[in-house]
């Protein structure tokens, strides 16, 4: 894993803030060679209120408070219904041991308005990366058509190629939860990087990377407080193990060059609107596997399908150097 970089990644984030987007949050905060310019709050893991506050509650624990919030959608984009999943990270979305605590407020945009105007004033730099339902992403989209020339990219927690589904055979959640929105954002002529349960689902913190956060200071503590029933959740659903899965926090990584792809085909991709057993799949062209993945014309999709080793590593040292937080977090 790098330990420097000449100069920081702009990133905005976007989050249904459960355990693992609260990784990311963290690692975005801690990370030298990043630059966190704000967060978008998504209904998705937790209901829009929730993923507010906690979102805004993991800033000041880690002494970032200035850093702007902006609240954005609790529907998906056609207004149908809202699915959450507080049983895999907890009724407060921080496995049931968050902070009473409530610190900070929200700014006055909203999170599309928010990422429009961040990137218009600083056209071809920041980032995108949004860990949870693409509502957000949509909706500036049509409040900025011209959006995908003022990012840098979009590095999406999303989707799976070959992967199998996590909420359907071949759905992944979050773009599942609004395959509309999806389409908007996978159509628009923008790069994409798609970090999806390809990668995601074999990115995973064991005990001892746990064990090494209880052993160092507050923040470090916290987190491994926190994903214990996300860990349970992973071991009784996925693993037969105590797994947790790094989803959102490889995204923010994969951004910022602090993990690196080693097979990263770019490809068609797309995403099924139907309403049938396929929909919130998206579908990614692999057929040239065989020939080491040409070039395809026009393809803008990055698709992750095997990373480097270390991440979870990194990620942990990182925490545990990381001390006790700013904000009284029992």
């Amino acid at each position: 894993m790098p330990t420097s970089h000449p100069s920081k990644t702009p990133i905005i984030l976007d989050c249904d803030t459960g355990v693992d987007d609260t990784m990311a949050i963290i690692f975005a905060c801690l990370a030298p060679e990043i630059e966190l310019v704000g967060i978008g709050t998504i209904w998705g893991n937790v209901d829009l209120d929730l993923a507010t506050q906690n979102s805004l509650n993991i800033l000041a624990m880690c002494g970032k408070p200035d850093v702007p919030v902006a609240r954005g959608a609790e529907t998906p984009l056609n207004g149908s219904h809202v699915d959450y999943a507080y049983f895999v990270h907890g009724d407060d979305g921080q496995g049931n041991r968050g902070m009473k605590g409530k610190y900070g407020k929200q700014i006055s945009m909203t999170a599309a308005e928010f990422i429009v105007d961040a990137c218009r004033k600083r056209p071809g730099e920041i980032e995108l990366v949004p860990v949870g339902p693409l509502t957000n992403i949509a909706l500036a989209l049509q409040l900025e058509p011209n959006l995908p020339k003022l990012v840098r990219g979009v590095t999406i927690m999303g989707g799976t190629a070959l992967a199998p589904g996590n909420v359907t055979p071949v759905a992944e959640a979050n773009v599942w939860h609004d395959p509309e929105a999806a389409d908007l954002v996978f159509k628009a002529q923008w790069p994409i990087t798609m970090v999806g349960l390809d990668v995601t689902m074999k990115t995973l913190l064991t005990p001892d990377h746990f064990d090494r956060m209880r052993k160092g200071g507050g923040i470090s503590k916290y987190m491994a407080q926190i994903a214990e029933f996300y860990t349970a959740f992973n071991e009784n659903a996925s693993f037969g193990r105590p797994l947790a899965t790094m989803h959102d926090a490889v995204a923010v990584g994969l951004a910022a060059n602090l993990v690196r792809a080693t097979i990263s085909p770019l490809v068609h991709a797309e995403v099924d609107t139907t309403d049938g057993p396929g929909r919130g799949q998206t579908i990614c062209d692999l057929r040239g596997k065989y020939l080491n993945y040409p070039p395809q014309e026009g393809a803008h999709c990055r698709v992750p399908l095997e990373l480097e080793d270390g991440f979870p590593d990194y990620f942990t040292n990182l925490l545990v150097a990381a001390g006790d937080p700013a904000v009284d977090i029992s």
